[in-house]
């Protein structure tokens, strides 16, 4: 029988009600997982700490302790980053414990007026930051498109360089001048991947690619690289037209509803039964895609729209999503021939190496190339800081995690870094602009795409 949660006194808060009680009691509150937490290894602090946060969830669950800014700050300053769940002994689901938590946290906000001071803070979704930034532009292709077309001009007139010097981008709110400084150099615009593209040589995999959002839009160019790879190694390639943005940043947020729809657009888009796959190349995508049946069965006591998928449907879904460093190992890579001879750091995206599990494979494929020599960094568990949108809702911390992990990377004096998250990539690239630093960072299958191409690493600047 499983363990019955207490009784929970009367209270205008009771949080918890989707969590199963016994996750809560699967920690045993070893420790642990405390060296891997990088804001509890940043701060010292036993409430940034995954143990920490589980005691101060269950409390809350439990009704011994009120949900207060204090305890929502210990909560909301977690990456999420899934690296105590590599480290616990114990199996503990900490991202099941942590995300339907933040859900209900997000539910139970009062309606906030507009105007009011609450509405202008982070725990007051949705915010003006969280409305019209993070929930209606990112998750929108065609809107981030439209975006960053000024942004391109200003970059290639060195406008942009010019408004620093001058200051003036100081006049924006605070966090969208922290929009402007996590921006990379945009590469010129490629054109939108065709829904088709066939098999090189003996066709062995029709998979379709899934392009996301801010991925598509800031990294389309990593899309084209992927693509070529699987072409190369015997794939067709589908791109469905009607895939949408994979609701991550809506779930990590609190914002369940959007999230339930994306997930279901998802679903739709690619029911194709002839698919030997549905191949993801950023990692935090990756990770919630794989999870939308946990997600599903999590939310649907409480909105009714996951019914309209039905379950098998979603499993079927996940059963089919992999990590294209993933699938490329288990299919049997071509070797590419292409030399590339430099010093890669190699940075392990946190949704890839703690959630995924997915570690190895990667470099397997990265050694495939030619006189390429992968060097090992110090502190790989460790979260860079990026973790979706923390950079730009947690800068503080985010900050010192992105110095730590450059500082990591820059030890082994790498030629080229290396990550496989356009997250991970933004901040890496973010942090070598403030130390003014001119090293190229790039994915994985990029890399793979020149040795394919026998192409040198210059021609991508």
């Amino acid at each position: 029988m499983s363990p019955q949660k207490p009784h929970q006194a009367d209270s205008p808060t009771k949080l918890g009600q989707s969590i199963p009680y016994d996750r809560f009691l699967d920690c045993v509150h070893c420790g642990l997982c405390t060296a891997s937490c990088p804001t509890y290894v940043e701060t010292g602090n036993e409430n940034d700490g995954p143990r920490g946060r589980i005691y101060l969830m269950r409390a809350v669950v439990d009704g011994r302790l009120e949900l207060t800014t204090a305890v929502r700050g210990h909560l909301d300053s977690c990456l999420d980053c899934r690296s105590c769940e590599t480290a616990c002994p114990s199996g503990v689901q900490y991202g099941r414990l942590l995300e339907p938590f933040r859900v209900e946290m997000q539910n139970q906000q009062p309606a906030l007026q507009p105007n009011s001071p609450e509405s202008k803070t982070t725990h007051g979704h949705p915010d003006w930051f969280h409305r019209w930034i993070l929930f209606g532009l990112f998750p929108s292709r065609k809107r981030m498109t439209w975006a960053l077309r000024p942004a391109r001009w200003m970059q290639t007139l060195r406008l942009d360089k010019a408004l620093n010097a001058l200051g003036l981008t100081k006049l924006l709110p605070q966090r969208l001048q922290r929009m402007q400084a996590q921006l990379p150099r945009l590469r010129a615009p490629l054109p939108e991947l065709p829904e088709f593209l066939p098999a090189k040589g003996p066709k062995r995999a029709k998979v379709a690619l899934f392009i996301g959002c801010v991925a598509d839009a800031m990294f389309r160019h990593v899309h084209w690289a992927t693509a070529r790879v699987l072409q190369e190694n015997g794939c067709d390639v589908v791109v469905p037209r009607q895939q949408a943005c994979c609701g991550a940043i809506h779930y990590h947020n609190g914002a369940a509803l959007p999230a339930v729809n994306l997930m279901q657009q998802n679903i739709s888009a690619f029911q194709d039964p002839s698919l030997d796959a549905i191949i993801v190349n950023v990692a935090g995508c990756g990770s919630m895609l794989k999870d939308y049946a946990h997600i599903s069965e999590e939310l649907q006591p409480s909105h009714d729209h996951a019914a309209d998928s039905p379950q098998t449907d979603v499993r079927n879904f996940c059963a089919r999503v992999r990590d294209v460093h993933e699938f490329l190992s288990d299919l049997g890579p071509v070797a590419p021939k292409g030399h590339i001879k430099a010093r890669v750091a190699y940075q392990d995206a946190c949704h890839l190496q703690h959630a995924q599990k997915i570690r190895q494979q990667p470099r397997n494929l990265l050694q495939l190339i030619p006189e390429l020599q992968l060097k090992p960094i110090n502190e790989p568990e460790l979260c860079c800081g990026a973790a979706g949108s923390y950079n730009l809702t947690q800068p503080d911390m985010a900050d010192r995690l992105g110095r730590r992990k450059l500082n990591c990377l820059l030890e082994v004096n790498p030629d080229l870094i290396v990550s496989g998250n356009a997250g991970c990539s933004m901040q890496i690239q973010a942090h070598l602009q403030q130390q003014g630093r001119n090293i190229l960072v790039l994915h994985p299958m990029e890399l793979l795409d020149l040795s394919y191409r026998q192409l040198p690493v210059n021609s991508l600047r």
